[in-house]
């Protein structure tokens, strides 16, 4: 049991944890580190590929660990420990020459952002549950959302710049970034929660994993429409810049078109609350179905340079599933084990991208990225109003 917070701690860790959002996808060398790994460290392609491998099995590997660590030392200090790998992950870039030595960085970083999935979002739902805001989580939850897409923007814009006047900058920047997310974590309030229901690590463990797969449906349901939402709105994260360099769209405006984007993801993410309240759980869940179905329809179909604000329309549908969905599956969660259970989440995320997203490469490469969108328009067509009405029909079965 942890010691109970003040409800003034409590509600201090609400902008705080905006503010950490903000600075941990405020991600400087992201928009350039392509270009680093080949020109600074000599990486071939083949090679950058294999590191993204890595940096997903590293993610999935500790996905659910660190969230369960997490539950049992405490989110401060999970967050806290988070960051610490940041500063030292990107630290490494910044004398990094070789492949081995980004591995080791990337590896950090990935062992960093699995501490942070699943807690930030854990640590936010028990502040405002402390302090008797629950039934506007995802409220909360849209503008930490916002902040960090806004962060996230503000380092694509800027990142080029940075990297033609000197290429180690945005590394440097960036562990100036961890070290304020360090100095954040350290204004922290841990909330009471619910005491271990469990025995030992590995049964409690197991006992978690059957609550979100077994027990309850209307939390697996939740899941995996999330998880189907969300990753249909991941696949163009990869395939939207070779689709507008086919298309014609100018390299130099990739760096607007993506803050673009990430600007989107954060304005629906901050109205998602409005937007439930305004439509209702049926109507927004169908709306979120039509920008799929909107989104891909358009990639797969329409032809020169604006094809690519299709795309908007599935970062507009991300931005809002985020808090929706959050605030769905953690009503049904036991606080004991929140952290745990939202990893395992996005565990099964990761595993379903590492399983589907080779695949989806293998058939771009064979038969362009606009056949590939109009395959899963298709594929999205057949498989989200099954799930839509799965889930409807747990949460309100008059309706479904």
């Amino acid at each position: 049991m942890f010691h109970n917070a003040p409800m003034t701690s409590l509600r201090r860790n609400v902008p705080l944890l905006y503010a950490f959002s903000f600075l941990q996808m405020t991600l400087f060398p992201m928009a350039i580190i392509t270009l680093f790994w080949k020109d600074h460290v000599g990486l071939s392609l083949s090679q950058i590929l294999l590191l993204q491998s890595i940096f997903a099995v590293a993610m999935v590997v500790m996905e659910y660990p660190s969230g369960y660590i997490s539950d049992r030392v405490g989110y401060r200090t999970a967050l806290t420990f988070a960051s610490i790998l940041g500063i030292v992950g990107w630290g490494a870039y910044t004398v990094a020459s070789s492949f081995r030595e980004v591995l080791i960085a990337e590896i950090l970083l990935g062992i960093s952002t699995s501490f942070i999935s699943g807690t930030d979002s854990a640590l936010l739902y028990e502040s405002v549950k402390g302090t008797g805001d629950e039934p506007a989580y995802a409220r909360f939850e849209g503008r930490s959302t916002g902040f960090g897409q806004t962060g996230e923007a503000a380092g694509a814009l800027f990142a080029g710049l940075l990297y033609a006047r000197y290429p180690l900058l945005p590394f440097i920047l960036q562990v100036a970034v961890w070290i304020l997310a360090l100095l954040i974590t350290r204004g922290l309030a841990e909330p009471q929660r619910e005491p271990r229901r469990f025995g030992g690590h590995l049964k409690e463990a197991l006992a978690s994993a059957r609550y979100v797969f077994i027990e309850n449906r209307r939390l697996r349901i939740t899941i995996i429409l999330s998880i189907a939402l969300g990753i249909s709105s991941f696949y163009p994260v990869w395939l939207i810049q070779p689709y507008m360099r086919d298309a014609g769209v100018p390299i130099a405006s990739f760096g607007p078109i993506w803050a673009g984007a990430n600007l989107i993801v954060a304005l629906f993410a901050v109205l998602s609350h409005r937007v439930r309240a305004f439509l209702g759980e049926l109507r927004m869940i169908l709306l979120l179905v039509l920008l799929v179905w909107g989104g891909y329809l358009g990639l797969g179909y329409a032809a020169g340079v604006w094809g690519f604000l299709f795309y908007y329309l599935l970062t507009a549908m991300r931005g809002m599933r985020g808090p929706f969905f959050l605030h769905a599956a953690q009503a049904e969660i036991p606080s004991a084990n929140r952290a745990g259970m939202l990893s395992l989440q996005s565990l099964c995320f990761r595993l379903l991208f590492a399983i589907t997203g080779p695949l989806v490469g293998i058939y771009a490469d064979a038969r362009g990225v606009g056949k590939t969108f109009q395959l899963l328009f298709v594929v999205c067509l057949l498989i989200l109003p099954p799930l839509a009405w799965l889930f409807l029909k747990q949460r309100h079965p008059d309706a479904a």
